[in-house]
């Protein structure tokens, strides 16, 4: 059990080429689905088409994160764009 004691603050988040790291992982999400995909009969016969699936909903959840991280990094760059010239940063509305 933890003491209160031992507890630490959190490190801050890392920063990364966010929206390149989303993008690769999508894309090998729909790599995955299209490389099992020849293989539906034997994954239907053994119960396993939940493997298939995963793949694609990988793949289609990456894209809503692409399309997240993409607007994200969009409006931390306006924010900075805005601090630098002293300006109220636009509103994303």
């Amino acid at each position: 059990m933890w003491k209160k004691s031992e507890l630490r603050e959190a490190p801050p988040p890392l920063e990364g080429p966010v929206v390149g790291t989303i993008t690769g992982g999508t894309v090998i999400w729909f790599v995955l689905f299209l490389a099992q995909l020849p293989f539906y009969g034997w994954y239907a016969d053994h119960g396993h088409t939940w493997l298939l699936w995963t793949c694609l909903a990988g793949g289609g959840l990456g894209l809503v994160g692409v399309w997240y991280v993409r607007k994200r990094d969009a409006a931390i760059k306006r924010a900075a764009a805005a601090a630098a010239t002293g300006t109220p940063a636009p509103d994303p509305s």
